[in-house]
């Protein structure tokens, strides 16, 4: 079956859909509009398998779908507001995956989290969003590029490695971020990053939290998966989800690393601060004589000391300085102590 490639558009066409290709086996995707892809559903090509992306701000979406396929109650549930837990379960012999990823912008390190729901069974993918993910448009980019696909598992399969590489390169760039600070701190140039490695901390650990798939459904999945999921596509998600798992792994150790640094940051600075006390601290000792003889000797009243002697400064002089001497000498003798 040949397709004709829909007209170029911003976003989605009217029934919702972002971008629609028809696969098959060993050949790259060819570009399906919502019209194409209804009938499609209506009379599937032998052979060849569809993957629909919908955009869900645009309402008409959901009503497509309703429409022309026959997907779970669940599936619709989940954009509804069921658990954005990243995950893949089984659902009446076909595959419901929710897939958290960092929202598309060019900041890739920006903290906002956008989901992905995905519906898989052997014939047909579906994917809708909200806000534009990294990974989705990773994978439009290579099906654009003519990577071939040889099963709704491997675009599946495809998206997550696509979500993993996205991960990994917030957790490089972070690095580089967490490397510049313990750099200065190894350099002795000691600022006050407290700020920035909180901040870093707490976006790293939100992703920790959302972008971890659960470990129990993937586990069912992986051991007693529906029957038309061939052994090489059940080998492949096994590997990628293998490689998500190291890749949290090395997030863990950046985050473990970032509260090192955030306690011995804190360290240096409670140091720093307890030298400057101290500083503050021998300097009201020092001025404690000289405030104590000068508030006597400034008393307006009758008897003072030493007013009508002809060397009574100098006697005064040689006191304070004596005392202050002694006052210095204590304290730095308790610093020392």
């Amino acid at each position: 079956m040949s397709h004709t490639a829909p007209p170029a558009q911003y976003g989605s066409d009217l029934a919702g859909l972002i971008a629609g290709y028809a696969f098959s086996e060993g050949r790259p995707g060819e570009p399906l509009d919502s019209e194409q892809a209804a009938l499609w559903l209506r009379q599937p090509v032998h052979g060849e398998f569809i993957w629909l992306h919908f955009n869900l701000a645009n309402v008409a979406a959901e009503r497509w779908m309703r429409t022309h396929l026959t997907l779970p109650e669940a599936f619709y549930e989940a954009h509804r507001g069921g658990s954005r837990s990243t995950r893949i379960e089984q659902t009446d012999g076909q595959l419901l995956a929710v897939i958290n990823d960092v929202a598309f912008s060019f900041d890739l390190t920006s903290s906002d989290i956008a989901t992905l729901w995905v519906h898989v069974d052997e014939r047909v993918l579906v994917t809708t969003r909200i806000k534009p993910l990294h990974s989705a448009d990773q994978l439009r980019a290579a099906v654009k590029y003519g990577e071939a696909f040889d099963s709704t598992i491997n675009l599946l399969v495809h998206l997550l490695q696509d979500q993993a590489d996205v991960l990994t390169r917030v957790v490089r760039q972070t690095s580089v971020k967490v490397d510049a600070v313990e750099d200065h701190l190894l350099a002795h140039r000691l600022q006050d990053h407290r700020a920035e490695l909180a901040n870093l901390r707490r976006v790293l650990v939100r992703f920790q939290r959302l972008l971890a798939p659960e470990p129990a459904a993937l586990f069912r999945l992986l051991n007693k998966p529906p029957r038309w999921v061939r052994e090489s596509d059940l080998q492949d998600l096994r590997e990628s989800t293998e490689e998500f798992a190291l890749v949290l792994n090395d997030l863990a150790g950046l985050v473990e690393r970032i509260k090192l640094l955030q306690e011995e940051l804190a360290a240096k600075l409670n140091e720093q601060t307890n030298r400057t006390l101290f500083t503050l601290t021998i300097v009201t000792v020092l001025a404690l004589p000289i405030n104590i003889v000068a508030g006597f000797f400034g008393m307006n009243v009758g008897g003072v000391p030493l007013s009508n002697h002809p060397h009574g400064f100098w006697i005064l002089v040689l006191l304070v300085a004596s005392f202050t001497g002694l006052a210095g000498w204590w304290a730095f003798r308790r610093q020392q102590g």
